[in-house]
């Protein structure tokens, strides 16, 4: 089944500690994922950042949530018991718990903020209220806006690439193979910028002593496919240089053929990289862009509060 979002998770949360006993949160997660019958690929599906699961980081935010409104104990650090308030909920037999059903405490009220703030004006206290209870944790609300921003700045650069010269993609690419750790120490490569090449645009150094090349070919296009047949001359070309490795860089894309034929090489490796993932790269290695912000996220450090070494 899907991941259950962290409201969905409140209730069983709290059921799983129903007699009273302290558990631990690590306890409290793996019931929780026997509850939902999740297999263990969504168990540990990360996050975009890839540093914590999805499925914990929901865990830890239905935590905090019943928490605040008193539903649960945090006796001490990593584990959890129900309350007095938590085990009448319980008997209520509820079908659910969620943000809105929280709001009835006054500690949750002062949680989230919506308590004694006159000068929220009622678009502004809704916006809050509908951001808070959204089906996202915050911390999956910020990687999923920098997601979209990630693909937007993507997408700009591919649209850039495409209206560039050749001759300017050209660079580009050497540019960026050099950022990759390619061309030697001094990051030597070079363009040919010839016609009659064979298909080359240019060589780089494949490591820092220089005991290979990788030959390279870029095609600026707009929409055109690169099929087989430059592909396959492009493998031909290789052996003027006397190479046994190449890249074929494209702001378009590649047809199935090309890709089936360099699974069939022998003797040569070729590596085919698309707009999308060269756009991609371009934005992990820094070129074409320029860091516009940064923010820092901060969390609290329990070996700082951890009396027994001091």
């Amino acid at each position: 089944m899907p991941i259950p979002d962290f409201q969905t998770i409140m209730l069983p949360f709290m059921q799983t500690l129903a007699n009273g006993e302290i558990k631990t949160v690590r306890e409290v997660t793996d019931s929780l994922a026997i509850h939902f019958n999740l297999s263990d690929e969504e168990r540990h599906e990360l996050l975009p950042s890839g540093q914590s699961s999805i499925f914990s980081n929901r865990v830890a935010w239905a935590k905090l949530h019943l928490k605040n409104a008193g539903l649960i104990n945090n006796p001490s650090r990593g584990k959890v018991s129900i309350s007095e308030t938590g085990i009448g909920v319980l008997r209520s037999k509820l079908d659910s718990i969620n943000c809105k059903f929280l709001k009835q405490y006054p500690s949750y009220l002062k949680f989230i903020g919506a308590a004694n703030t006159p000068e929220l004006d009622a678009v502004d206290q809704t916006a809050a209220e509908n951001a808070l209870e959204a089906t996202k944790t915050p911390l999956e609300l910020i990687e999923s806006s920098l997601e979209t921003l990630r693909k937007n700045t993507e997408e700009e650069l591919l649209a850039k690439l495409k209206s560039c010269s050749s001759a300017f993609f050209e660079r580009v690419v050497v540019q960026l193979l050099n950022a990759m750790g390619y061309g030697g120490v001094s990051g030597e490569g070079s363009v040919t910028g010839k016609s009659g090449d064979g298909g080359i645009d240019g060589v780089i150094k494949e490591d820092k002593l220089g005991l290979d090349i990788v030959c390279i070919q870029a095609k600026r296009y707009s929409d055109a496919t690169v099929g087989r047949p430059i592909v396959q001359q492009f493998v031909g070309s290789m052996d003027f240089v006397q190479a046994n490795k190449g890249v074929i860089i494209t702001t378009s894309q590649f047809s199935k053929d090309a890709y089936d034929f360099i699974q069939k090489i022998v003797g040569k490796k070729v590596v085919l990289i698309d707009g999308e993932k060269v756009a991609a790269l371009m934005l992990e290695y820094n070129i074409g862009v320029v860091r516009a912000k940064v923010y820092e996220l901060k969390e609290l450090s329990n070996d700082f509060f951890d009396e027994d070494n001091g």
